[in-house]
């Protein structure tokens, strides 16, 4: 990639274009709170609160995105370069500038607490997975404290994204597993999801389409990771009838929506019980709380069906912090982690998988953990204030 890829140049668009129209809401919420009915802020509580959800979770994005990790196990970055913080619209032609990694976080918890505020005021969410609710900022609040490392909090809200939820348990059914992706709408497990459907999609453009017709597909090193009875390769050994093993061509895996046949139609699950289980297992290990740690992760491990109690997971803290790290590849393949839990992670990996179906890499060794992606230049260039990332530098080589 480069600083005129056209993807980071739609992320930072639409991401900023997210955080600035929900700002636009909060000053207008806010501009009506004073002389409204009962009834008008009980709903422009609501407003706000999926208002201010929004903007936390756009700039969460952002700043992984385009800032470094804010904790690398333990190091802290967080007087690194951030974002440009959206606290209120920026009018046209306004000098602007990046705040630090630290203060981009401090929002991005604002944002998601004061989410949680103005649902208790409203009293209510909408109650509909392509909407943020309580469950779900609950658990953008644990994702966010992960990545501080703040072991406490990340456990404490990814618990009560489980509860607001009424989540217990995952299925470990192969054929119930493959039926959570069969619509935009069908993931029992899910908090939150896009809205995209069978008629509002981007068609050729579509993020399944890209896991599909354009090939991309689970490299050989994660196909590795899944153990025979593992319920979850259903999806991962999913391939097209053209498929080969040299040119695998893939069906979509949680992108394939079953139910069409169509993965150009199929939604992305943005937060998910699972992965707040995993949130709970990592933070107990972090806190020393073994135990706990493994009931958490059993939760998710069972998909593999040869794994029936906590006997069966690691007892020692290296190794079980090791089966998780495994655990979150294996469980939020197509999700949006891998990166920055192994930039968090402080690991050293191998980039670009080739060769298939043979496990092997151009690059090897590479310290990811110190990745970070250029501003777009269209930014730069435009001279409103946003400095550039020294990001050459933190490629592979």
């Amino acid at each position: 990639f480069t600083d005129t890829d056209t993807y980071l140049k739609s992320i930072w668009e639409y991401g900023y274009k997210t955080a600035d129209n929900a700002a636009r809401v909060i000053q207008a919420s806010q501009a009506l709170y004073n002389n409204a009915s009962d009834d008008e802020k009980t709903e422009l509580n609501m407003y706000m609160a999926e208002a201010y959800a929004l903007r936390g979770y756009a700039q969460l994005l952002l700043t992984n995105i385009y800032g470094h990790q804010i904790k690398v196990n333990g190091q802290d970055f967080s007087s690194e370069l951030g974002i440009v913080i959206i606290d209120q619209p920026k009018e046209a032609l306004t000098k602007i500038s990046r705040s630090t990694v630290g203060e981009s976080y401090e929002a991005i918890i604002n944002d998601l607490k004061n989410a949680l505020s103005h649902f208790e005021a409203a009293g209510k969410d909408r109650g509909e997975l392509q909407y943020l609710g309580k469950a779900a900022t609950n658990g953008l609040l644990a994702r966010t404290y992960l990545y501080l490392e703040n072991w406490d909090e990340a456990r404490n809200y990814a618990e009560q994204a489980l509860k607001i939820a009424g989540i217990t348990t995952l299925t470990n059914d192969a054929n119930a597993y493959k039926a959570l992706y069969n619509s935009e709408i069908s993931n029992s497990e899910s908090m939150f999801a896009l809205a995209i459907t069978n008629t509002t999609n981007w068609s050729a453009n579509s993020y399944g389409t890209l896991w599909s017709t354009y090939n991309f597909s689970p490299s050989p090193k994660l196909i590795s990771m899944y153990a025979t009875n593992d319920c979850r390769k259903i999806l991962i050994d999913g391939r097209d009838k053209t498929s080969t093993e040299s040119e695998p061509v893939y069906t979509g895996g949680k992108i394939a929506h079953f139910s069409s046949g169509n993965p150009a139609r199929g939604t992305n699950y943005i937060v998910n019980a699972p992965e707040m289980y995993l949130i709970k297992a990592e933070a107990n290990v972090q806190l020393n709380k073994l135990n706990e740690a493994k009931e958490a992760l059993l939760v998710v491990a069972k998909r593999n069906l040869d794994i029936k109690s906590t006997n069966d997971l690691p007892s020692e803290k290296e190794n079980l912090m090791s089966f998780i790290k495994d655990e979150r590849a294996r469980e939020l393949f197509q999700e949006g982690m891998r990166l920055y839990d192994l930039r968090r992670w402080n690991e050293r990996v191998s980039v670009y998988a080739n060769s298939a179906p043979a496990i092997k890499f151009t690059y090897t060794n590479y310290e990811i953990s110190n990745l970070v992606f250029p501003i777009p230049s269209a930014e730069i260039n435009a001279g409103f204030g946003v400095t550039q990332n020294n990001w050459t530098n933190t490629l592979p080589k």
